[in-house]
């Protein structure tokens, strides 16, 4: 019976090693650094075009031709589109506009606008000062007509750009809308089928109403026709499977399979792989049928990969370093570091698409002559950027695989701004150049690809053991995007520097409350990381530079880190932060060689937090998109479980007589805080209580820490409580609204005594993530009630799933 059981155990162990997973709400592809970010937002990766974690088109594309048979296997070739109603950029257009709110069916075809403004459309207030018309108010709503002429349409695009909140109607037809968003250029949206019957023949009106909080505003929208091609054969998608470090694809073209891995060789362990702004992306060709084909690939990546938008001018070269072949494209206008942002895109230094295959044939083409050659489209003129191309010829015989493979690489030249020096990317200290990287790397692929093998196996076992088959899913999702959110920086004193940016949420660099939940990837496979994230914010303060008596929220807008730029403060939260991360790391490398030389900053936090964490007045959190609160009872545990975990660090200093104070303060806090929390079966949102609850989850602190200043009651009416009271979709954050944050949802799950109370945490989670009809890279904030993303995506945060492997590792530690 024992060898049964041993067999069995066995077994489940090397199916879990193999089961990764097959579905999640966009997958990385080409993913290193926030500039070098680029994902298929589509469950088939032949059907669309791959985009900018930003949402922006950057295309990868790549076609099979199997015994002269064309079959399209990655992405999307975007035929021409022509105006119905175009946008105002570049050439304004007449509407009409009003600041003050309208009756009801504004939006209709037929309303009366006779106390309407005329106007040109765009609007705007800041950006790049190119509009037609100013709108310095918080809402405008505008009404443009336009006649159309009853053509056949293939497909119906909208082409808008809003900051922020829009909705847009077409004969008074919803056909647009999203709320807590904006982007910063006209974007491309494709329309539903079934919005085309809202188009008629004669005049018709777009209606758009436009929702500015704060900041910068734009309004534009327009509508495009796009015909589609009858000449190209879609591959069929056979399977897809996403590990750590690997998104790989098996498309049937014909008698052929062709599989394609993007290999982006994140491994958090290894800081000169890792450092690597490298992707390697292999095509392997086998026969279904046992007989011999002729197979061509031809792979190509767009130079807007090297360009925050289409309009910029770029400079292409070929060159060759030792047996590589390379194609260099970057804009013409390098101007360094000099666009902070958000939604925003590098456009300096270079793309690189490089190959060791000495039969392959690299060429810089137009996109309208790729058109004419596989869609068979003739006469036309440019109608996007270019592509960089390689061809490869795979003549596969009936047995054989033939494999060949390309490398996608990007060189930033400098990467931040740090306090006015220009910094380069950790890898330039071992690499002269990009032509030396990409070389190294040639040479590397075996090893590295054996590398991220083992890695991946090991901690998608891992995850298994600690959580289950759902919550090792999750790991795997978050894995790649939280560290892509960063970037490998070299420091002034060689130190290694590891930025995020917090990817639509604001754009900060160096965010406390983000490096907050994105520390347990870090602290489980190489707490260096966090050290980079954490040690720049520390000597802010040490340096003078911040002067206030807790930690500042950011070091400026990404890329340039010259010093808060965010308007506001979180001083019990960042306080609470920056020492937990500092105990955190203390704890993970089992020395406190860490803390040391930052003591005094620690103390002159920590004593503030003793002296305004218990009970804190009305400011922001980490979740500040909830609003300000007075009497937070989940930021108070933060402030508790930091005086705590300083304490915890004084002792290992040979402190006593500090620990012990501060140790006895964290206790005495402790007690009260239950009294002031309570409200019967549960913990209240504020000390104010009323029917109010929230997630506890910085109560987990107390726990990795081993700190013991909650019990395991407490712990236990909360989970009770929040299983009577989660949605099908999650968990919600607290009792004010009905959406949540993942990371803090997965936090709060590790506190379960069992594993039965965990899964039942943890699966909306995962039920949302391979069932949200937000089609973005992972976004930790949803709705429980739908699913739907309500703001952020491909944000580090997600780093925070890592939470309950992290406490299972160094419980066994």
């Amino acid at each position: 019976m024992k060898k049964q059981l041993a067999f069995i155990g066995s077994m489940f162990l090397i199916c879990a090693s193999m089961a990764q997973i097959h579905k999640m709400p966009a997958y990385p592809l080409v993913t290193h650094n926030p500039y070098f970010s680029i994902w298929s937002f589509s469950d088939e990766v032949q059907k669309s075009t791959t985009k900018h974690w930003t949402g922006y088109d950057q295309g990868l594309i790549a076609f099979a031709k199997v015994d002269g048979v064309q079959y399209q296997i990655l992405g999307d070739m975007q035929l021409p589109s022509t105006p119905i109603a175009a946008v105002g950029e570049g050439d304004p257009v007449n509407c009409l506009y009003t600041f003050e709110k309208p009756a009801a069916s504004w939006q209709q075809e037929q309303f009366e606008t006779t106390n309407w403004k005329t106007g040109k459309l765009p609007f705007g207030k800041g950006w790049d000062n190119d509009f037609a018309t100013a709108w310095d108010t918080k809402e405008i709503w505008v009404r443009r007509t336009f006649n159309y002429d009853g053509a056949n349409i293939d497909y119906l695009l909208a082409k808008l750009r809003y900051d922020e909140d829009v909705e847009v109607y077409l004969n008074g037809n919803k056909i647009y809308s999203c709320a807590n968003c904006y982007v910063t250029s006209v974007k491309t949206y494709p329309l539903e089928e079934a919005i085309k019957k809202y188009l008629h023949k004669g005049e018709n009106t777009i209606a758009m109403h436009c929702l500015n909080t704060q900041g910068y505003a734009w309004l534009d929208a327009g509508l495009y026709a796009q015909k589609k091609s009858t000449n190209i054969q879609l591959a069929k998608q056979e399977d897809l499977t996403v590990t750590a470090t690997k998104t790989s694809y098996r498309m049937l073209c014909g008698p052929v399979n062709v599989t394609i891995d993007f290999l982006s060789p994140l491994l958090a362990n290894n800081l000169d792989i890792l450092s690597r702004p490298l992707s390697y992306i292999s095509f392997t060709s086998s026969a279904t049928d046992h007989k011999k084909h002729d197979v061509q690939i031809l792979f190509g990546v767009s130079v807007s990969v090297a360009k925050d938008r289409s309009s910029q001018i770029e400079t292409t070269t070929a060159g060759t370093f030792k047996n590589i072949k390379y194609l260099k494209t970057g804009v013409t206008d390098q101007k360094i570091l000099a666009k902070p942002g958000d939604d925003v895109r590098i456009d300096w230094g270079y793309a690189y698409l490089s190959t060791a295959n000495a039969t392959a044939t690299l060429l810089n083409r137009s996109s309208s002559d790729l058109l004419q050659e596989i869609a068979g489209v003739s006469e036309i003129t440019k109608v996007a950027d270019n592509y960089l191309t390689v061809r490869l010829h795979q003549n596969i015989g009936a047995t054989a695989t033939v494999s060949d493979r390309v490398m996608l690489s990007y060189d930033e030249i400098k990467s931040v701004q740090y306090f006015g020096a220009n910094l380069d990317p950790w890898w330039k200290k071992k690499y002269i150049t990009m032509e030396h990287l990409i070389s190294a790397a040639a040479t590397d692929y075996s090893s590295v690809a054996s590398l991220c093998s083992a890695f991946d196996k090991k901690l998608y076992n891992s995850a298994v053991k600690s959580g289950g088959t759902s919550y090792a899913a999750l790991c795997v999702m978050a894995y790649r995007q939280s560290l892509a959110a960063h970037n490998t920086i070299r420091g002034p004193q060689d130190q290694l520097l590891f930025p995020q940016k917090e990817n639509f949420s604001n754009g900060s660099i160096w965010t406390v409350d983000v490096t907050y939940p994105s520390a347990p990837l870090a602290l489980l496979y190489n707490p260096d990381l966090l050290k980079g994230m954490v040690a720049p914010l520390i000597e802010y303060s040490e340096t003078g530079k911040w002067t206030k008596p807790f930690p500042a929220h950011d070091l400026g807008t990404y890329p340039l880190a010259n010093g808060q730029t965010y308007p506001a403060d979180m001083p019990v939260e960042e306080a609470g932060n920056m020492i937990l991360l500092t105990a955190g790391i203390c704890r993970a490398e089992n020395d406190i060689s860490f803390a040391k030389p930052h003591w005094n900053v620690l103390s002159e936090w920590v004593n503030f937090l003793v002296n305004d964490g218990l009970d804190p007045v009305n400011q922001l959190c980490t979740d500040d998109f909830a609003g300000h609160l007075s009497r937070n009872a989940n930021l108070s545990i933060k402030a508790i479980v930091g005086i705590g975990a300083y304490a915890q660090m004084a002792s290992k200093m040979g402190m006593p007589a500090v620990a012990a104070k501060y140790s006895a303060i964290a206790k005495d806090y402790a007690t009260r805080w239950l009294s002031l929390a309570a409200v019967g079966d549960h913990y209240a949102l504020t000390f104010d209580k009323g029917n109010t609850w929230s997630q506890k989850y910085n109560l987990v602190w107390d726990k990795l820490l081993d700190l013991q200043l909650f019990s395991d009651k407490v712990y236990q009416k909360e989970i009770a409580y929040y299983l009577t009271i989660q949605n099908k979709y999650g968990l919600p954050l607290d009792s004010r609204k009905t959406y949540t944050k993942s990371d803090w949802v997965i936090w709060t799950a590790s506190m379960a005594a069992n594993q039965k109370d965990f899964t039942t945490l943890l699966q909306p989670i995962y039920l949302f993530a391979t069932e949200t009809p937000t089609r973005v890279p992972l976004s930790d904030w949803h709705e429980t009630l739908t699913g739907k993303q309500v703001g952020f995506q491909a944000r580090s945060v997600v780093g925070g799933y890592f939470m309950k492997l992290l406490l299972d590792h160094w419980k066994q530690k």
